[in-house]
């Protein structure tokens, strides 16, 4: 799927030691942001004085939002950048001034943020973020699209190169991958993004509504269902032939809704190289457009499902060493801004060639993995063993000896201990270090040895019991919602072994991120 690069809009570069101003539409996307954080205050002026002749008056609110405007205005004449030699100086600040000095080396991230607004005035916001930060570097609201275009090459092409190369053309990118709308909607199919969107309404509801109000709504809209089951039919089958009926059409819509869901996010999906950044852009009605550098990508993860399996696709995502907090990372409250995922769905051989190209492992994937240790899977069994035998006992307590039934989940659960076993292993050589886990749903985790920051040796009571050890990895930038790179269950030799020799490879290799 590695296809030529359409051209690029041609853009001037930006003049080198000069003052920009933001654009004069700035203050407008400013007073929006100002106005979605106090919003609740406002709201409740309004509330407040809203027939009262002796309480707040109605026009107060009025003065709230003339000061939010003064702010933002304020806020836009005394912003400016500069672009230098190997940075860029930002001036900012309404009663205490800032100047900022931003290498471009330091940069991470370039975002460049499109909403359905900034598209039909032809602006974008830009948010340039380091690696660590907690906030991003630099954030322009905001920026003509070709201004923001240039910044975004300019960036790219300095890094740590030479002042006199600011203004040759930027390296010709190439397209490692491109998503149709079809293979969108089967993205949408896979992901079911509409059933946790739908389970966090419901959990909102419950919480937001009077005390029973959800429960009571609930409880009618089941009772009418029923009474809707009778009518429909007569017997037992009839009537749970309706019901199925009914499930299967909720989870069709609901499946509708995750592929909107995903056709918004990821319409024009986009992954380009460009020299040494890869640059992602995605969205239909707000366009995103993020790029990282490659030597910051921390470690992979691959990601295979039933339905993945079904349409022969994966899922190829990263964790880099980037910006934390609110802007839109790992922890942050917009998470769509940032770079993630290079491959939302493709080809396994696709996933493979975008790991040779942009990790130069050109190795993977591994031809030779690793088993585990023969007992792993009785060491997997154990904690379903544990987990049976509590449930029988309590079905036991109320049931007598029908709770013994339970017990019959013993052999489909060492079936899929032996499975998960069989299945799982690890490879290191002198560039990586790769484990895959899963049977059902399944994940291949690895990093490049050069990534790595720690390797440490774990051993529990029951790992003891059995004659094996874990070796876990730490990398910057991790993923909480990522599997952890971890190789477990291995014999107590094998895992000491690995564990002396990684730790002499790292110690004697600098970190690259």
């Amino acid at each position: 799927m590695t296809t030529p690069a359409e051209p690029a809009p041609a853009t001037p570069p930006l003049p080198l030691d000069s003052e920009h101003r933001l654009h004069p539409w700035s203050w407008l996307f400013v007073l929006l942001q100002n106005l979605r954080q106090f919003i609740v205050p406002l709201a409740v002026l309004v509330f407040a004085g809203r027939g009262r002749g002796d309480g707040l008056p109605v026009w107060l609110p009025l003065i709230g939002v003339a000061a939010l405007v003064l702010v933002s205005v304020w806020q836009y004449l005394t912003y400016r950048y500069r672009i230098a030699d190997d940075r860029l100086i930002v001036r900012s600040g309404l009663l205490e001034r800032s100047v900022r000095q931003i290498p471009y080396s330091r940069i991470h991230n370039v975002a460049i943020h499109q909403s359905l607004l900034h598209r039909l005035l032809g602006v974008a916001e830009v948010r340039l973020e380091s690696a660590g930060g907690h906030r991003p570097e630099a954030q322009m609201r905001v920026l003509t699209m070709p201004q923001a275009l240039a910044l975004e090459r300019l960036i790219r092409n300095r890094g740590q190169a030479a002042a006199d190369d600011a203004q040759t053309a930027a390296p010709a990118g190439r397209t490692l991958l491109a998503l149709s709308t079809a293979e969108v909607v089967k993205l949408g199919l896979i992901s079911n993004r509409g059933m946790i969107v739908v389970a966090g309404a419901f959990a909102l509801a419950w919480q937001v509504l009077p005390d029973r109000a959800m429960g009571d709504w609930l409880l009618r809209g089941g009772r009418q269902a029923a009474d809707y089951a009778n009518t429909f039919g007569t017997t037992w089958l009839a009537k749970a032939a309706s019901v199925a009926l009914v499930l299967a059409v909720a989870l069709a819509l609901i499946r509708a809704f995750s592929v909107l869901l995903a056709l918004v996010r990821y319409h024009g999906f986009r992954l380009q190289r460009q020299g040494r950044r890869l640059t992602v852009e995605r969205g239909l009605l707000s366009r995103s457009r993020s790029s990282v550098p490659r030597r910051r990508i921390q470690a992979w993860t691959l990601r295979e499902g039933l339905l993945h399996r079904l349409f022969a696709r994966r899922t190829l995502e990263i964790d880099t060493a980037a910006a934390r907090g609110g802007n839109g990372q790992s922890g942050g409250g917009d998470a769509g801004h940032r770079l993630d995922a290079l491959a939302p769905i493709a080809p396994p051989a696709t996933c493979d060639a975008i790991v040779r190209d942009v990790a130069t492992l050109p190795t993977w994937p591994p031809a030779d993995w690793q088993p585990l240790h023969p007992r792993a899977w009785l060491r997997l069994l154990l904690g379903d063993v544990v987990v049976t035998a509590l449930l029988c006992a309590a079905l036991g307590w109320f049931f007598h000896w029908w709770g013994l039934l339970g017990l019959l989940w013993l052999p489909w659960s060492a079936f899929v201990a032996r499975r998960h076993a069989s299945r799982a292993g690890y490879a290191i050589d002198d560039t990586l270090v790769a484990v895959r886990e899963g049977w059902w749903t399944r994940h291949w985790r690895f990093a490049e040895v050069d990534k790595l920051q720690t390797v440490e040796l774990r051993q529990s009571p029951l790992d003891r019991g059995f004659g094996m050890a874990a070796v876990w990895f730490d990398t910057a930038g991790a993923n909480p919602l990522a599997p952890q790179l971890r190789l477990r269950y291995l014999p107590l030799a094998t895992a000491e072994r690995i564990h002396a020799t990684l730790a002499k490879e790292i110690a004697r290799r600098p970190l690259r991120w």
